[in-house]
């Protein structure tokens, strides 16, 4: 039980990365805050894990919406020791044809909604002096550059915040690290058009999909004292298709 009565603060949770790495704290001892867009779905979709879990809607992308979960949590939970930014969107447009509102959309939740989440999860972590970790999701198209400009540029945005708040944080004991997943088996990666996703998986030495669970055991491992002297770091899961 690695992570036996931390309280983790888990977005993007409904389906996918997220909800695997919810699963994947409960059954190490957590409570998991779990958050997403559509609370309905949330909640049907973790209805099993019963009271270790408390589902909300929250726009990751808004600050108030984000610091009110925040303060949903504390009340609940009393405190805050693990927080995942996983909740992200994507978009097919090419680069000449991306309008404002799609370039906008997906660098607010990609990256500006890691930031807003990132700002108030320290804020927790700090008033109730726990020593926490903080764990962000990137993705390999932000080395690769092979994904639409918007995307690309928020997943790199996301190591660079991680790299500059882990040295900010490390005076108070919060870690930050950022997963850095490649071609995983989710709902979003389902809607990316076959002769895309063969590409890809063409570029992948292991040759494959990575399942969620693999992304969670992952996940696990930053958030558990396991990774305590590990900060700063990007952690890549993606078969060797790209090395950082």
């Amino acid at each position: 039980m690695k992570l036996l009565n931390k309280v983790a603060f888990v977005t993007g949770a409904a389906q996918g990365m997220g909800q695997a790495i919810v699963r994947g704290f409960v059954a190490e001892g957590a409570k998991v805050v779990a958050v997403d867009l559509n609370q309905a779905a949330l909640a049907e979709s973790l209805a099993d894990l019963g009271d270790k879990v408390l589902a909300l809607a929250c726009n990751v992308g808004d600050g108030a919406s984000v610091a009110d979960a925040m303060g949903q949590a504390e009340q609940h939970f009393g405190g805050l020791d693990i927080l995942v930014n996983n909740a992200g969107v994507g978009a097919l447009d090419s680069f000449l044809d991306t309008p404002d509102e799609s370039w906008a959309r997906v660098i607010g939740v990609n990256l500006g909604g890691t930031f807003l989440c990132c700002r108030e999860g320290a804020r927790l972590m700090v008033k109730g002096g726990r020593k926490g970790a903080i764990i962000n999701l990137s993705s390999t198209a932000a080395l690769t550059g092979d994904g639409p400009s918007h995307y690309c540029a928020s997943k790199a945005g996301v190591m660079g915040l991680t790299r500059s708040i882990a040295r900010e944080l490390a005076a108070s004991g919060i870690r930050v690290n950022t997963l850095v997943p490649g071609p995983t088996n989710t709902p979003m990666m389902a809607g990316i058009p076959d002769d895309y996703m063969q590409a890809l998986l063409k570029n992948v030495p292991l040759g494959r999909m990575c399942e969620t669970d693999e992304i969670a055991r992952v996940a696990v491992f930053l958030a558990s004292e396991d990774a305590s002297f590990m900060t700063g770091q990007n952690i890549a899961v993606n078969g060797g298709m790209a090395f950082i």
